[in-house]
């Protein structure tokens, strides 16, 4: 085939079924939600290489890499690492899966319900309350960080909110989920953004101010 067909899926059976056609070489774009077949996965560097930007790729990726490494050296003097929960949605209430946990462990907290490189899935208030996370960070998938601070009032609307440690010390984060749900470049950003909301004595945060809002615990008003 002298010129082969591009084609861009925007339905995960679709992206299987080409697949299944033989016609994975020519799929150049797919949704967050197409994952199988495994080899389907475009990353930053097979992206340079497929449009002819593969020195701007690599110099992304050494960027990214030094960045993330920066913060991990900022969080080895931490003394301890603080139990984070981070909520993909709320009502119902959805923990976080697949990137966001290691951006919680890069950034120096252990997510204590996430799933990581798994399916964020459904989990009870209860189990929350029982886990008792130290800082409650709101990402709600495909909201801004105003949305996700409305959201968040939801969470302190529920019994026995106030027994939760995050809440009782006032360390409950509304986030601008554009940091956190979309597997680019901005992954970076978000991991930056964590390591300041859970140690804001060894990482300080670079970017926009309204990328993160705290929620005010004691006045349940949000601003």
């Amino acid at each position: 085939m002298e010129n082969p067909m591009r084609i861009v899926s925007l339905l995960p059976s679709a992206t299987e079924m080409i697949c299944a056609l033989g016609l994975g070489p020519q799929l150049l774009g797919i949704t967050h939600c197409c994952d199988y077949p495994p080899e389907i996965h475009a990353n930053l560097r097979e992206l340079g290489g497929a449009t002819g930007r593969e020195k701007e790729a690599e110099a992304l990726i050494q960027k990214g890499s030094a960045r993330l490494l920066a913060v991990t050296e900022r969080i080895q003097r931490a003394q301890r690492r603080p139990r984070i929960f981070c909520a993909e949605w709320v009502d119902p209430l959805y923990c976080s899966g697949h990137w966001v946990p290691e951006m919680v462990e890069i950034a120096g907290g252990v997510d204590v319900l996430g799933r990581k490189w798994a399916d964020s899935v459904r989990v009870t208030w209860d189990s929350l309350v029982d886990a008792a996370p130290e800082l409650i960070v709101v990402m709600s998938c495909g909201f801004d960080r105003a949305s996700t601070a409305q959201h968040a009032q939801w969470l302190l609307r529920q019994p026995g909110a106030d027994g939760i440690p995050a809440v009782r010390h006032n360390r409950v984060y509304a986030v601008d989920a554009g940091y956190f749900s979309r597997p680019g470049p901005r992954v970076i950003d978000g991991t930056e953004l964590l390591a300041h909301l859970i140690h804001p004595d060894l990482s300080a945060w670079q970017g926009p101010l309204d990328a993160f809002q705290r929620i005010d615990c004691d006045s349940r008003s949000g601003v």
